[in-house]
């Protein structure tokens, strides 16, 4: 496969996200329903945290398991540094850029915990463009179509991830839904383009480890927009259904073996 194709391809995997986000326009919800779709924004996100540590792990269980203690150790240490960053440089980032004028204690206004939402699947789907673009690279052209593929569909659900805080609050303009989405699908074409001339396992633990912080910190705000006595049920069953949503999406790619 050629760099031209793979670059195409990788970009159709990453901008599917914009499928997602004009569902974030729709207006007159009540709070109930407000909260049974940022909920299940939420539960799209927790199988994404959990979807990124099982792939955290192999690669160091892996080290461990073949007795290479030196390699262990640097992986352990890059997803340690990864995971700390990812969370705590969030946090930091959102109290000096985001919250300088308002009260620390103030929840996140939903327009801006959407854009935390696609900076955080932002550096997930970085990852996903570096498996692509390895598998081109080596010319496993059928396996490089399905990853394509698979991801494409995945990401399409992220986009409903992204807007699910604004659901009933805030009716998002069109440049922000694409300013939303090149944050969220763009770094798929960049991985796509730095996986198809070069890669590292170490470089794929860190930008993962990096993700799971962000989402740690992610699904901690949007609990605490949505989690209230008078929606609670509301919440919950849309935090089921995004889980189940994002669970069924990944067994089309195990079916398709990706």
């Amino acid at each position: 496969m050629t760099l031209i194709q793979t670059v195409i391809l990788g970009a159709v995997a990453g901008f599917t996200i914009y499928l997602g986000l004009p569902v974030g326009r729709i207006k007159g919800l009540s709070e109930k329903a407000r909260s049974f779709l940022s909920m299940t924004s939420t539960g799209i996100l927790i199988f994404l945290f959990f979807d990124i540590f099982s792939h955290l792990a192999e690669p160091i269980e892996g080290a461990l398991g073949q007795a290479n203690l030196g390699e262990f150790f640097v992986f352990l240490v890059i997803f340690i540094a990864g995971l700390s960053i990812g969370l705590l440089g969030l946090i930091v980032f959102e109290k000096r850029f985001i919250r300088f004028r308002a009260d620390a204690s103030q929840v996140l206004t939903p327009t801006r915990l959407a854009l935390l939402i696609a900076s955080g699947i932002g550096l997930h789907n970085f990852s996903e463009g570096l498996a692509i673009g390895q598998s081109a690279g080596r010319g496993e052209i059928a396996l490089a179509a399905i990853l394509i593929i698979g991801f494409g569909l995945h990401n399409a659900t992220e986009g409903f991830g992204i807007v699910g805080p604004l659901m009933g609050k805030e009716r998002p303009s069109w440049g922000f839904l694409g300013l939303a989405g090149l944050i969220g699908g763009g770094p798929t074409f960049v991985g796509t383009l730095v996986g198809y001339y070069f890669v590292s396992t170490a470089m794929s633990i860190l930008f993962l480890a990096l993700a799971a912080g962000a989402l740690i910190y992610i699904i901690g705000e949007l609990f605490r927009m949505n989690w209230q006595s008078a929606t609670k049920l509301q919440a919950s069953a849309g935090l089921l259904v995004g889980f189940l949503f994002a669970f069924l999406t990944e067994l089309v790619l195990v079916y398709a073996g990706a």
